[in-house]
């Protein structure tokens, strides 16, 4: 049986995508090297015959036996925190990370996704923002390295479908969040979650009036599956069309967990964008796919996870 290999699989999405895949019946080859991965995001899959694991850098030369028939590449880090201190990591994940799985894809012809993110528009002048967007981004702000490693991979992904014909696809993920986010990994939902368990003031940056777009983690791997078993290559935007200010995603968490933390606020960090919300016309109208679960279900699946 062909497997399927996830790169970037004991991460957040990717754990939630390879659960997925193995429930399809599928075999499933996890790739990490544990960057900003965690094996305990995989310990239930490790004694499921239908699963393996290598540790592996990809952006290090490798190759695996067997035949592969699809190919997601998950890997980079993906929090503001993990590559602000990794930035060389993260600039290397976009390009030869990128390029090394490509070529595997090439050697076993296999079909290919690529993770990309809505931070390719950077603080966007255009809202909501649609694929066509050319993006505002400041290729040598503390954002960058994240930033231009994903446009990077992008070009890269285009540019070895259209010269070696390959079945590559785009997905554009926009916030996402749920069970298995890291408590200090630096996003917002796992810092006011962290912040009100605890009973700290949680820190809300600028006046909080910048706004997001939050998918539940099961959603947004559903939009993964879809894209990926779909005739379309993108890119594609895979989020929540609901936008929500930072100020009213703090009072949302205050009342799921019933905490006495108190709002405070701070200056807004460099190049933070100021509205974030994907238009998803395209996953609605090319692979059936829109967010479905509320952000307070959502929400009260998340901090019952991190409650435990």
């Amino acid at each position: 049986m062909a497997k399927i290999v996830v790169a970037g699989g004991a991460g957040f999405i990717g754990s939630h995508l390879c659960d997925l895949l193995i429930e399809k019946g599928e075999e499933v080859l996890c790739i990490d090297n544990f960057i900003t991965g965690a094996s305990k995001n995989i310990a239930p899959l490790k004694d499921n015959a239908k699963f393996s694991f290598l540790e592996q850098d990809v952006t290090k030369p490798f190759s695996i036996d067997g035949e592969i028939k699809q190919i997601y590449n998950l890997a980079s880090p993906a929090s503001p925190v993990d590559y602000q201190e990794k930035p060389l990591e993260t600039l290397a994940a976009g390009s030869e990370g990128v390029k090394n799985l490509l070529v595997l894809a090439k050697e076993k012809n296999a079909k290919y996704l690529f993770a990309s993110t809505s931070e390719v528009y950077g603080n966007p002048l255009e809202h909501p923002q649609k694929e066509t967007y050319w993006g505002n981004v400041n290729s040598i702000g503390p954002r960058s390295c994240y930033d231009e490693a994903k446009r990077f991979g992008e070009a890269l992904c285009v540019s070895y479908r259209k010269v070696h014909n390959l079945d590559v696809k785009i997905a554009r993920i926009f916030n996402t969040y749920g069970p298995r986010m890291r408590s200090n990994d630096g996003r917002v939902i796992p810092n006011f979650i962290t912040q009100c368990l605890e009973g700290k003031p949680i820190t809300v940056y600028g006046k909080g009036d910048q706004t997001r777009s939050f998918c539940y983690v099961s959603d947004l791997v559903d939009g993964l599956y879809k894209l990926m078993n779909s005739k379309e290559h993108g890119p594609i935007n895979l989020g929540n069309p609901k936008e929500t200010t930072i100020f009213e995603l703090a009072e949302l968490v205050v009342k799921l967990t019933n905490s006495s933390s108190k709002i405070e606020f701070k200056e807004l960090p460099v190049d933070d964008p100021e509205r974030r919300l994907p238009d998803i016309s395209l996953a609605k109208n090319r692979i059936n796919w829109k967010s479905k679960i509320s952000l307070e279900d959502g929400l009260i699946e998340t901090v019952f996870s991190f409650k435990k």
